[in-house]
């Protein structure tokens, strides 16, 4: 079912939605300092071409420097990507069919808005390494 929803997801938006993270990553990656954000946009971006499967999780110990990361990425270029999925979720959600892309589109909001401090992980394994790790002590 993961495949099936992700090729339509594909189709409909996803592919757009990846452009956009891709342009976004580029434009941020022209400075260095910008290159984190831009790192960031490129992760989401892959997110967004395929996200049935995947989740996000909060990484533990993200600390302050990603708490100020996540206000610049706002102003920088956050609200133009969460905007691109509020617009694809409502239109996704005129008919029947696009009812769960368009609930998938608005999961992706709050990654779009905040991702530093965020690590995208399998929905098999919900856990970031570094918890697994805490966890296992390997």
């Amino acid at each position: 079912m993961k495949t099936i929803l992700n090729v339509i997801w594909l189709l409909l938006s996803g592919f757009w939605l990846f452009l956009g993270y891709l342009l976004a990553g580029a434009l941020l990656c022209i400075t260095i300092i910008g290159i984190p954000f831009g790192i960031a946009a490129f992760r989401i971006g892959v997110y967004a071409l395929w996200p049935f499967g995947y989740t996000t999780v909060e990484r533990r110990g993200a600390g302050a420097p990603s708490c100020i990361g996540n206000v610049l990425w706002l102003v920088l270029a956050g609200w133009w990507l969460a905007l691109g999925h509020i617009v694809t979720g409502i239109a996704l959600c005129v008919t029947i069919i696009g009812i769960p892309l368009g609930i998938a589109n608005f999961k992706l909001i709050p990654v779009s808005l905040l991702p530093l401090g965020r690590e995208i992980v399998r929905t098999d394994q919900p856990f970031t390494a570094a918890a697994a790790t805490q966890r296992t002590g390997w």
